[in-house]
This record gives structure tokens, sequence and C-alpha cells, in this order.
């Protein structure tokens, strides 16, 4: 949560075309730190909050780019991406819990038994939500 608070922010910086003086400056106003990684979470939203009244649109980047895998593997991988969408989550989540469960980051590197208990863990997932 706080590396892409951090990363939020400094879209934001080069959104508003705010120069490293003025950015910590603000920086240092609303927060009392010089730098954004010494901040905790509730000053980095303070931080974002103050940007979004200046004018900054937080713009969604999207779903990402679906995986580039085998004929044998692209039904599992339609299947993952319908939970993915169902619940609203990018393909940088999978990859996130790929990484986490099989320390590979790279969905299309997944063996077919790999995806398909990533798939299996979105399910569990979807059910705890109240999914189907």
């Amino acid at each position: 949560m706080k590396k892409r608070l951090i990363k939020l922010i400094h879209i934001g910086k080069s959104s508003l075309c705010w120069t490293d003086e003025v950015y910590r400056d603000v920086l240092y106003r609303i927060t009392g730190r010089a730098s954004s990684t010494a901040c905790n979470i509730d000053e980095l939203e303070k931080v974002l909050s103050h940007m979004k009244t200046q004018g900054f649109i937080p713009t969604a980047k999207g779903y990402g780019r679906l995986p580039n895998v085998s004929e044998g593997k692209k039904k599992t991988l339609a299947k993952i991406k319908a939970l993915l969408t169902s619940a609203g989550r990018s393909w940088d989540y999978a990859e996130a819990m790929s990484l986490k469960m099989f320390k590979q980051s790279v969905i299309e590197w997944l063996s077919y038994a790999e995806l398909t208990k990533l798939m299996q863990a979105l399910i569990i997932d979807a059910k705890r939500r109240g999914g189907s």
C-alpha cells in the first residue's frame, strides 16, 4: 500500500509539473518530513489529498495486459481473467500472487499445474468475498 501511494504521489508530482524543490516543500509542509519514504500511510494519503485539491486526477491504469501463453493453458488463463475481472483486480494482483506462491512473477513462465493452483487460489478468494 505504501509503495503504491508513493508511486501515485510521484505520478502526481509529474502531472502537476512540480519541480523537486516545490515537491519537497509541499511534502515538508504537510508531513514534516523531507522524503516520501519516511512518511507513514496516513501522511502519504494527506499529501495525495492535497495534490487532488491542486488539480491532480489519478486515473486507473486498466487491468494490465493479458499474458501470452500456449494453447493448452488458454482455458485456465481465461478463467483467471474472469476471476480477476469479477473481483475488480488487475493482472498485477495475479502476478503478485504468483510471486508469493511460486517465486515467479511472470505468469507466462508458470507450468500448467502452477497456473491451475493460481486459479484455485483466486476461486478461494472469490468465495471469501462472497462470490460464487
